[in-house]
């Protein structure tokens, strides 16, 4: 029996791939731990606890964070060293950070195969060559093929949801509870990673399911031992297929009954999935709008669907009570002040009710962060990235124009929503980053947001309990 410690720095939501891992090594016979660093000394548990494998699980901003904690537990460990192994979205599109000094292991794509086939070897014996998996060895590098992508998603065991919810008490209270019922895109958005994805997994089908039955016992598991009123889907997107909405539609409010949240695509709604969906027990979704200039949304992100399409999108969602939340970027390269006004009207036009906005992050590995990086956009070098996305643009451009891009991501749900306010939203960003004012900008940003979300987006009872909790787990996530 192989020991393996995921170290998390934060949780904000259910970490749906360390769930799924930790299920596949249970299953396997392998023990498995979660320390949050949030909530209590790294060190100290790893120390205690003994463990042969540290398992990372990083996005792009947060590597560096990560590589000090495992250089500190490392090095109070003693002489028993465990295998410190790193997975996710920055290891698997930069496999060469296994140069890093600590990093053993570096997982290329799907865990679940890999990281049991590495606990096994490190239990009966360490054998190198494992799919998916990059190792240093004393200095040399093995680079191993990676296998094919788990079709049978429903094969898998349930997520141990036991391992974080035993943690962290915020996410186990909580009655929103997030799930994953697909993987995988058939898009090629330039700000997302899923073209690389597939240039490693090459000839593979795009976007896949689990059987409907599955997710209902999953999500009637967590009911019957947790609070949940409202179910999250975290897919990329859940109306690919109508033959599977159709199913999910007939079974999911007889067998389970209660309002869900998932993700959409805007020239993929029609009346008959808009119509699916609020059968189902949608009182929620979210689409990408992104940018409301054409030549940005169409020719710079490549998400190829015109104004008219998001606009009606939204207006078939209005009128079947259905919130319609969107995501947005702003401070995209080539991009001026006024596209990022007209994104702000866009969004409003199309009867949204919460708008997200992020701060554009030419991410390593995406075709848009290497069009930034190959034309000169960016100030520094991916390595400057920051882990959140709503902090600070690292685009060269004239600072009072970013400046206030960055203000208007403080301002622009609320000018969704009340379009009229425009011209004061104008003024307000003009005023210079300051102590006073960044903390004024993002409170009142965070407060709409939070009103937003327990209104509208995923609408729960609000109790004192609840709100004591929120409050809490809100001002303990890193600002």
């Amino acid at each position: 029996m192989a020991k393996v410690l995921w170290v998390e720095k934060q949780i904000d939501y259910e970490p749906q791939g360390i769930m799924s891992m930790s299920a596949v090594l249970k299953e396997a016979g392998h023990d498995v731990q979660l320390t949050i660093v949030a909530q209590e000394d790294p060190v100290a548990f790893a120390k205690r606890y003994q463990p042969d494998i540290l398992g990372y699980s990083m996005m792009t901003g947060s590597q560096h964070y990560y590589f000090n904690v495992n250089r500190a537990i490392k090095a109070e460990m003693g002489h028993k060293k465990p295998m410190s192994i790193f997975g996710g979205p920055h290891p698997t599109f930069f496999p060469d950070m296994i140069k890093e000094e600590g990093v053993d292991g570096v997982c290329v794509g799907e865990g679940e195969g890999p990281i049991v086939d590495l606990a096994n070897a490190v239990d009966r014996g360490f054998d190198p060559n494992i799919p998916n998996w990059w190792f240093d060895i004393d200095g040399e590098i093995v680079k191993n093929p990676v296998r094919p992508l788990i079709r049978k998603l429903g094969d898998l065991p349930m997520p141990d949801r036991e391992l974080v919810y035993s943690k962290h008490m915020a996410t186990s209270r909580s009655p929103i509870k997030h799930f994953m019922a697909s993987r995988g895109c058939p898009y090629n958005c330039t700000y997302c990673f899923n073209h690389a994805w597939y240039q490693i997994y090459t000839r593979e089908k795009r976007g896949y399911q689990r059987s409907v039955d599955s997710v209902i016992e999953e999500v009637n598991w967590v009911r019957e031992r947790y609070p949940l009123e409202q179910v999250v889907f975290l897919d990329d997107l859940f109306i690919i297929f109508v033959d599977w909405l159709e199913e999910f539609a007939e079974k999911f409010p007889k067998e389970v009954g209660l309002p869900f949240f998932c993700n959409v695509r805007s020239n993929l709604i029609t009346p008959e999935k808009v119509a699916l969906l609020k059968k189902a027990g949608a009182n929620t979704v979210s689409m990408g709008i992104e940018a409301g200039n054409d030549r940005l949304r169409n020719d710079l992100l490549k998400r190829k669907m015109s104004r008219e399409t998001i606009v009606e999108s939204g207006r078939m969602l209005h009128e079947a009570g259905i919130n319609l939340t969107a995501t947005n970027i702003l401070a995209l390269p080539t991009a001026t002040l006024d596209d990022d006004f007209e994104t702000m009207r866009l969004n409003a036009e199309a009867k949204v009710k919460y708008a997200h906005a992020f701060l554009f992050q030419p991410y390593p590995a995406t075709e848009l962060g290497e069009f930034a990086k190959k034309n000169g956009h960016m100030a520094g070098s991916f390595e400057d990235i920051g882990a959140i996305a709503w902090d600070s643009s690292i685009l060269v451009r004239d600072e009072k124009e970013k400046r206030q891009m960055e203000n208007l991501q403080r301002w622009f749900a609320i000018g969704v929503e009340f379009p009229w306010l425009e011209p004061v939203i104008r003024q307000l960003i003009k005023a210079p980053h300051s102590k006073l004012t960044d903390n004024l900008y993002w409170w009142i940003h965070k407060l709409w947001k939070g009103w937003a979300i327990t209104h509208r987006v995923h609408p729960i009872k609000i109790t004192p309990k609840v709100i004591w909790e929120n409050a809490r787990h809100f001002l303990q996530m890193e600002a």
